[in-house]
């Protein structure tokens, strides 16, 4: 088991090296902040990442770039997710990070007995985030394709990305959820689903949000079990923990074979180390 994990810190060290030198030279971030005047002037601020030379290559209307949409966990900021976001610009997208909740909104409140206990509103108001940020990222990037969406979200924020699917299919085409607890998947076919989910006593998925496992094989929806707490499904968690759900990331994406990466995760030879294996490796608190 130690060099299995040996193994896979060779490989993380290797691909946190690898991101570093994406995030120095190769990927270009900027921060936008808008403001939506159908609701009021609602502040809207995103940050968008995208690989240099595939920014280049649409704007010289060479390609349509791929678009992820990341939405972010209660209480957790839009810019702590930036393995995922890097993970994802290294492969080529148009990845987008909208920050959801303001300040200024009430506390979001559990209402039990009620449907996705009494949620559905904040989950609207990230639609409508979601729907006027394309439409302003559409002025700014004209050649990315805004109608086979990636979404990507934790906590709340895959619970956004869950009922965006649900209500908006026809623009979604993959789903990345990061231990979303309140609304069902999408269990048509039509979506690939990738769902990682934790093991933290105090965040419970609601009944029938995740599908047994025989819905999930005709579904096509992979759900990867992990040891890990909820809030470390973020920046928050430690190398290990991010390291692996970019290594599963990656596989999901190579399997789908539809995007550019020239920073592929390396293998060194060998696969990658089993939930038991990097959960002995992860320090309990």
């Amino acid at each position: 088991m130690k060099r299995g994990i040996a193994v896979f810190a060779s490989a993380a060290a290797l691909m946190a090296f690898t991101y570093f030198v994406a995030g120095k030279w190769a990927i270009h971030h900027t921060t936008l902040a808008m403001a939506d005047i159908l609701r009021g002037d609602r502040d809207v601020t995103v940050e968008v990442s995208v690989r240099r030379d595939r920014e280049i290559q649409s704007m010289a209307e060479m390609i349509d770039l791929p678009v992820v949409i990341l939405s972010h966990g209660n209480t957790v900021k839009h810019t702590e997710y930036s393995f995922l976001t890097n993970t994802f610009a290294a492969r080529g997208y148009l990845v987008v990070s909208i920050q959801h909740d303001l300040s200024t909104d009430d506390p979001m409140v559990t209402k039990a007995g009620e449907e996705y206990v009494g949620r559905r509103s904040q989950y609207n108001r990230g639609i409508a985030n979601i729907l006027f940020t394309i439409e302003r990222l559409k002025q700014l990037y004209p050649n990315a394709d805004y109608r086979h969406l990636t979404l990507v979200g934790h906590s709340n924020g895959g619970d956004i990305s869950m009922y965006f699917a649900k209500l908006h299919p026809e623009l979604v085409k993959k789903v990345v959820t990061l231990d979303n607890l309140r609304v069902p998947f999408v269990t048509d076919g039509r979506v690939k689903i990738l769902s990682f989910r934790s093991r933290d006593p105090q965040f419970k998925p609601d009944p029938g949000v995740v599908p047994d496992d025989e819905t999930c094989a005709k579904a096509g929806i992979q759900v990867v079990k992990t040891e890990f707490q909820h809030n470390d499904l973020s920046d928050r968690g430690s190398d290990q923990v991010k390291g692996f759900i970019e290594g599963a990331v990656h596989d999901f994406l190579n399997e789908l074979g539809e995007d550019d990466s020239p920073f592929n995760l390396p293998r060194l030879g060998k696969p990658r180390p089993t939930i038991d294996q990097l959960a002995a490796a992860v320090p309990e608190r």
